[in-house]
């Protein structure tokens, strides 16, 4: 039964009504895009749940798990530890530096024995948390203070040069994406943004200069893929032929000629949307797009719909976010941008990215269960 709390006038729920107001729709449309991963995992090895499919429909499992436990926790309490849980994830990728385990030339993955752990997909939701505690706590009536945009802008600068020394370059720009999606949603006049773009396009020759040889081949290969068509420009080559080889309703399930005869490199994780778009062809991929259009969709309401403002932010920022990944992964396999290896969100293979999504989605739906708190502020005179 629901308790009126007499100081705070808000209503207190027993864990079962908290159950009862759970976005199940939202969680049903996360398992459908996921279940599409499952499918296009299977597909990738051949009509084998082994070694892809089945892993991740575990980690799904466990995913699903923490969303609810996230769900269930008063966002009250994910505000206290957003900033610890940042400081977290911000260490790890230390560790990573320090001891980090090597694949494909990267330091990207702490080895733990039985499994691999990638702090950079928990920093992505950290860093989110932190952003909107932070912005949360000076109001809105303060965002124009440019003193106080230094400390956020810090927060969101140590995690990228961390990402970078791995080197992990799309990653970083994703976080640096993710921030300024945060700045603007906080209330960020946009010449500050225009400010910001000018000095990064004026700095474009220095960073140049720092990006490692086949960092500068992907852009290079980018503005012109078939300068090098059977070395750095052939993951987009073979990319676009399957894409337009699917046509509109695709070759069939595990019949995609480019996927299965290995000319599509990475099949399993960065170009899983073109193995799809080949055995589904334009219709299979709308599908799609479409179960991600309406958990964005999902994901906007929420936010619009809390009552407090680091509720607001949270949600909006993780959504945000799922969106930055969704697009930057099909525009890169589609040759519209770089490829810079950024998974399709719950669809590519990848342990660490499906828990840490789950689990955002499930700070999500813990802004929508206690939508109706109220979150003070430090010195405003409301308890937090």
């Amino acid at each position: 039964m629901a308790i009126l709390s007499p100081l705070r006038s808000e209503v207190r729920l027993s864990v079962g009504e908290k159950l009862w107001n759970v976005n199940w729709g939202l969680v049903v449309l996360l398992a459908a895009v996921s279940a599409v991963g499952f499918a296009m995992l299977y597909s990738a090895a051949n009509g084998s749940w082994n070694p892809w499919a089945s892993r991740q429909i575990i980690r799904f499992g466990f995913g699903v798990a923490f969303l609810v436990a996230a769900a269930l926790v008063d966002v009250r309490h994910w505000m206290r530890l957003s900033y610890p849980l940042y400081f977290l994830a911000l260490i790890l990728l230390c560790v990573v530096d320090i001891a980090g385990a090597d694949a494909m030339g990267a330091q990207r993955w702490i080895d733990f024995h039985y499994f691999q752990l990638q702090p950079s997909e928990l920093m992505k939701v950290g860093l989110v948390m932190a952003l909107a505690r932070y912005f949360h706590g000076i109001g809105p009536d303060q965002i124009g203070r440019i003193s106080l945009l230094f400390v956020p802008l810090m927060l969101i600068v140590a995690p990228v040069l961390l990402v970078l020394k791995q080197p992990d370059l799309g990653t970083a720009v994703m976080l640096l994406a993710s921030g300024a999606a945060m700045f603007f949603l906080a209330g960020v006049r946009m010449w500050k943004f225009a400010l910001v773009l000018a000095g990064a396009v004026a700095s474009v020759p220095v960073v140049w200069h720092f990006l490692h040889p086949y960092q500068k081949a992907r852009i290079l290969t980018f503005l012109d893929p078939e300068r090098d068509p059977l070395g750095a420009g052939y993951h987009i080559l073979q990319s676009k032929i399957a894409l337009g080889s699917g046509g509109i309703f695709g070759k069939g399930f595990m019949l995609g000629t480019q996927s299965h005869l290995n000319f599509l490199p990475e099949k399993q994780t960065d170009f899983i949307f073109t193995m799809l778009a080949e055995e589904f062809g334009i219709v299979g991929g709308i599908v799609l797009l479409s179960l991600y259009a309406l958990v964005l969709v999902y994901g906007i309401a929420i936010a619009l719909r809390s009552r407090n403002q680091y509720g607001r932010l949270l949600a909006m920022g993780i959504t945000v976010t799922f969106f930055l990944y969704v697009f930057v992964n099909i525009a890169m396999v589609m040759g519209l941008l770089p490829v810079v290896g950024v998974p399709l969100p719950l669809v590519s293979y990848g342990g660490t990215s499906m828990l840490s999504i789950l689990f955002s989605f499930g700070l999500v739906i813990s802004v929508y269960v206690h939508r109706d708190v109220r979150v003070g502020r430090r010195g405003s005179g409301d308890r937090f």
